[in-house]
């Protein structure tokens, strides 16, 4: 079946980095519309970043210039490139993938703390 697996996840200081992966199978990765979601405690899950089949992106007001997306169709993966990070940046973190229906990922747990 459809499945998203994703990693990357963790603890970092303000201004830090972290790049998130995900890994998708038992799809035909190249025909969907691949993004990335967060939601932090207490708030309504947003988008972060989205990136279509052929590679248009968009973000997040927040995250742009601070963020990157991108995906590699020959290993079916997507990543978030996240750099500056703030601890407003705090959040789970999904992977989501869309072709007629989504497919969610179980999410990976940023946390920005000093």
């Amino acid at each position: 079946q459809v499945q998203l697996v994703e990693s990357g996840g963790g603890l970092v200081q303000p201004g830090g980095s972290l790049r998130l992966s995900c890994a998708a199978s038992g799809m035909i990765f190249s025909r969907y519309v691949m993004g990335w979601y967060r939601q932090a405690p207490g708030k309504q899950r947003e988008l972060v970043a989205r990136i279509w089949t052929g590679g248009t992106t968009i973000y997040e007001d927040s995250v742009k210039g601070r963020f990157t997306i991108s995906r590699d169709n020959a290993k079916n993966t997507v990543s978030l490139q996240m750099n500056s990070l703030k601890p407003e940046d705090t959040a789970l973190y999904y992977c989501n993938a869309n072709y007629l229906s989504d497919v969610w990922g179980q999410g990976t747990q940023v946390t920005v703390s000093s």
